[in-house]
């Protein structure tokens, strides 16, 4: 680790990081155990993050952008609210997928006994995704599909879908895939 550069050592030790939130036992990360299997000190560690919850933000900083990227992404080239709800609920769900490591993160499981101000961000990325649902689902009732008056309460239901499947996934040792049978799911959650 010694030859690279400042911000590849702190890519490294993120994706070491969620490497080993990877493993489904789901036990509790130390600096230590994490330096061990950079091998490299836990001083150097500390010369990158001043603590251990300064990982967690980076890697919560990656859910974010990845996640709010892609709906951006979603919201400009689906023209229909519909779609636009579809293809974010998938984009949830495969984010999982692909990233077993960061789901414990997505559902709080790795932030235990962390600084709470991480498990506060997440509620924040939460009411974030809510928000991008209702507006999709807006968009949809503007054109016909389903009543504004239903917005709020489908937001939240989609999104405690997505949660659930999440959790499904972490809880199975990441054998539950979340994507699994979904497109039935998502066309009865967004039937109008």
């Amino acid at each position: 680790m010694a030859s690279t550069k400042p911000g590849q050592r702190k890519l490294q030790i993120l994706q070491a990081l969620a490497a080993m939130l990877e493993h489904p036992k789901g036990e509790k990360i130390t600096t230590a155990a994490l330096a061990a299997r950079l091998e490299v000190s836990e001083a150097a560690l500390y010369r990158h993050f001043a603590s251990k919850a300064q990982m967690y933000e980076g890697l919560i900083e990656f859910i974010e952008s990845s996640v709010f990227g892609l709906i951006n992404q979603i919201a400009e080239h689906e023209e229909r609210g519909l779609d636009q709800a579809h293809a974010m609920l998938r984009m949830l769900l495969g984010f999982a997928a692909n990233n077993p490591g960061m789901t414990r993160v997505l559902i709080g499981d790795a932030l235990v006994g962390e600084d709470e101000r991480l498990q506060l961000r997440m509620n924040q990325f939460y009411d974030k995704v809510e928000m991008a649902c209702k507006q999709a689902l807006r968009l949809a009732a503007s054109q016909g599909h389903g009543q504004e008056a239903d917005v709020s309460a489908r937001a939240s239901l989609l999104v405690s879908y997505v949660t659930g499947r999440w959790h499904r996934f972490a809880k199975s040792g990441f054998k539950q895939n979340p994507l699994d049978a979904n497109t039935l799911q998502l066309a009865l959650l967004l039937a109008a």
